[in-house]
């Protein structure tokens, strides 16, 4: 049995922190919460997540600091940033592993998204049909 999928999801708002973050619970994923990108630090530092979901606009160090401090000590990491602005093409000067996601999104491409990263980190994808 493959083990589930470990995310950390990152948002300073209480409200949609609990939402997305049972949103993003499946039978395949383990999700943490926390609401700043220090203690997110301090969370991956004791065992790294295979992703983290990270709001942009986060009191402190931003989501987007968060995930170069990720990405600066692991080039491959998979962070997905939220936002509610585009990020145009600067995403890919920060890994190849670094998606966005437009806020306000919509579930399916929630789902849509957790399910692509899932098949590639377990290097699945080619077992179901696109």
């Amino acid at each position: 049995m493959t083990p589930p999928l470990r995310i950390l999801y990152v948002e300073d708002n209480a409200e949609l922190r609990e939402t997305i973050g049972m949103l993003l619970e499946g039978d395949d994923r383990e999700v943490s919460l926390c609401a700043t990108a220090e203690e997110a630090l301090k969370l991956d530092a004791q065992g790294p997540y295979d992703l983290v979901v990270t709001d942009v606009s986060l009191p402190g160090m931003s989501g987007t600091d968060l995930c170069r401090q990720l990405v600066a000590e692991n080039p491959q990491r998979w962070i997905v940033l939220c936002s509610g602005y585009q990020f145009g093409h600067g995403l890919n000067a920060l890994g190849p592993n670094v998606r966005a996601l437009l806020k306000p999104f919509e579930l399916e491409e929630l789902e849509e998204l957790m399910d692509s990263i899932r098949d590639q980190l377990r290097g699945s994808s080619s077992n179901h049909p696109a």
